[in-house]
């Protein structure tokens, strides 16, 4: 049924997805500084993991290696939220290119441990080594109770993610 032109029903306002609403509350200012970050450093990987001849699954798959120690592949699934058969074929990648190997895992003789090659892994290292300098730099200019902020910041997020993890969503 068409619609008058003088009806009072007006057509749903859609959002401007092509915009960032501006921030108002002092959240929207740390979810907007959040959002610039992350994709700073999405494509700060990208292009690390293209000069070390890696995909960028592949280079955070390494990052998570680092950051956790040794892991099972079940573990990096969980992390990577990338499926079995997603860590299986990124790990033969890694493995292939001299950056990891497969160990029995000591826990459990049933499954293993991935393990980084250290060796193989300065070049990497090397191209992170200025962006870590410099936060560290911009960090020392803060009070010490507003880095206790952020580590707790960082901490409520990770708990969030992991809590988010184990119900399923």
């Amino acid at each position: 049924m068409p619609v008058k032109a003088n009806s009072r029903r007006r057509a749903p306002v859609e959002a401007d997805l092509t915009r960032v609403a501006a921030p108002v509350t002092i959240a929207d200012h740390v979810v907007l500084g959040i959002r610039k970050f992350l994709a700073a450093g999405i494509l700060f990987n990208a292009q690390a993991a293209e000069k070390a001849g890696l995909g960028l699954t592949d280079m955070q798959m390494l990052h998570m290696l680092q950051l956790y120690g040794p892991s099972t592949p079940s573990q990096l699934g969980a992390w990577t939220r990338l499926s079995s058969g997603g860590v299986t074929v990124a790990l033969d990648r890694l493995e292939k290119g001299g950056y990891l190997r497969r160990e029995r895992n000591p826990a459990d003789r049933r499954s293993l441990l991935i393990v980084l090659i250290p060796t193989r892994l300065r070049k990497i290292a090397a191209m992170y080594e200025g962006i870590e300098k410099e936060t560290r730099r911009l960090l020392a200019t803060l009070p010490q109770s507003d880095l206790e902020a952020v580590v707790r910041f960082f901490e409520t997020l990770q708990a969030a993610r992991m809590d988010g993890e184990n119900s399923g969503d």
